[in-house]
């Protein structure tokens, strides 16, 4: 559609100054345009209750504090994540009073005229290093939320199945230790059955094609399918399964400008050690047809 205005003389006064402002906008790399009343739109209440997405916290969480939230597992598109950090539909505020929510996302999302600005106002922003540390250095009660696995990790979203691309993942560690900013393991429970993936073990063919144009394009091509808008049988749209966000404990983090690799591998080893016990504690209740326990991939 955009390409179709650009080719609009009469938008051209109105679209290349826009054009020029995305390339020097630094609005992405320091927590987006947070609108609240975008955040509260109650189309994202009508989308939060379509599955329904339901966000639990275990515990109140102190707004003196700055925290980094990390997500899992990362589905196909990541839509727990989505209707609990970066809308009310799930309640965010009410439930985290003094907590500002960031989601995080590719930078390159930020160059896409028009949905850059949907971003924004939903309070995403970049997940550079850069972004993440200046959100995090200006105020108590920020915080940002990281889909730990990435893309990569959407290739392992199968239905009963829940496999975290974590164990070389040390980045967002970094970050916590450099900020002090406290770290919170968060489950999305039945993230991965909102869609059927094709099959794409390690040793096929259609794996190792996702692979390649992961390298080429920078993100993954998983292929899938869900049921259909007027009916349940195919078609793109998720299927209704709900999903149960769970926000654990915070585990807190001494900040510290100069750190050793033993003490990111000893956090990280803490973290994933919560994210187990998390699991234990609720998968029978949120996840009873699991056809497997969370095990962590390469």
């Amino acid at each position: 559609m955009f390409g179709v205005r650009f080719t609009i003389p009469a938008s051209w006064p109105f679209l290349i100054p826009y054009l020029i402002f995305i390339l020097f906008d630094t609005a992405p790399e320091n927590g987006g345009r947070p609108s609240r009343w975008f955040r509260e739109w109650f189309v994202f209440r009508w989308f939060a209750k379509y599955f329904p997405v339901t966000l639990h916290k275990t515990m109140d969480l102190d707004p003196s504090r700055r925290y980094l939230f990390g997500y899992h597992p990362h589905g196909i598109f990541g839509l727990g994540a989505v209707n609990a950090f970066a809308t009310e539909g799930c309640g965010f505020s009410k439930l985290f009073p003094g907590i500002t929510p960031h989601l995080l996302t590719l930078r390159s999302n930020f160059n896409i005229p028009f949905y850059r600005d949907f971003l924004m106002a939903a309070g995403c922003a970049s997940v550079s290093r850069k972004s993440c540390i200046n959100i995090l250095n200006k105020k108590p009660g920020n915080s940002i939320t990281i889909v730990v696995g990435g893309a990569q990790e959407s290739l392992a979203a199968h239905a009963g199945y829940m496999g975290l691309t974590l164990k070389a993942r040390l980045g967002f560690v970094k970050v916590a230790l450099r900020t002090g900013a406290d770290l919170v393991p968060v489950l999305g429970f039945c993230e991965n059955d909102i869609f059927d993936q094709a099959e794409n073990k390690r040793d096929t063919w259609l794996y190792w094609v996702q692979q390649q144009l992961k390298r080429l394009l920078g993100f993954t091509t998983p292929i899938f399918i869900g049921r259909g808008f007027f009916h349940p049988y195919y078609g793109w749209m998720p299927y209704r399964v709900p999903i149960h966000v769970v926000v654990g404990k915070p585990i807190p983090v001494e900040k510290k400008h100069d750190f050793t690799m033993e003490e990111v591998h000893a956090l990280h080893d803490t973290y994933v050690k919560a994210l187990f016990e998390m699991w234990d504690a609720y998968k029978d209740t949120y996840a009873p047809y699991r056809i497997t326990d969370m095990r962590l991939l390469h």
